[in-house]
């Protein structure tokens, strides 16, 4: 069996006046993520892993914050055109792994959620997503609580 594997990662500045998503999750704070869509980093992370194990650009190159139709856009969108690209070159998600290092919000009580989002999307059942929530222990602008990273490791497999 083929099997391809990737690495994603992906960090957004915390700004006010801005909703925080996070593994196509709306959580409630009063910060959220700058970006040109909606900074979803997790899922930017995912992405980003998923392009990488097929030979691609990444999603800045894909999908850049020069073209107006995707201002604004929700992550998930972009991450089921990636799934597609995935489903076309007959490839399956073996599993993934991630992690989001955030000082606050607390996210343990959203992973749930987070998961049956994203494997609705990714075709994937819960046991073969991870996502985990560290935090950067007080260290740089994340640890600072001025922005949210992650990271995320892909297996993709010929179906």
């Amino acid at each position: 069996m083929k099997i391809k594997t990737g690495l994603g990662f992906d960090i957004h500045k915390l700004v006010e006046g801005r909703k925080l998503f996070l593994g196509g999750v709306e959580i409630p704070f009063s910060k959220g993520l700058l970006g040109h869509s909606d900074g979803d980093c997790l899922v930017h992370a995912i992405a980003d892993g998923l392009l990488g194990a097929i030979g691609k650009k990444d999603i800045g190159q894909l999908f850049p914050d020069t073209d107006p139709k995707y201002k604004d856009i929700r992550s998930t969108n972009i991450l089921k055109e990636i799934v597609s690209m995935l489903e076309k070159q007959s490839l399956e998600i073996g599993n993934i792994d991630s992690v989001i290092i955030a000082e606050e919000p607390k996210l343990a009580s959203y992973i749930p959620h987070m998961k049956r989002v994203l494997c609705l999307i990714l075709h994937i059942k819960e046991e073969e997503l991870g996502i985990k929530a560290k935090t950067n222990e007080g260290i740089g602008e994340i640890g600072q609580g001025e922005a949210i990273a992650s990271w995320a490791s892909v297996l993709l497999k010929q179906k």
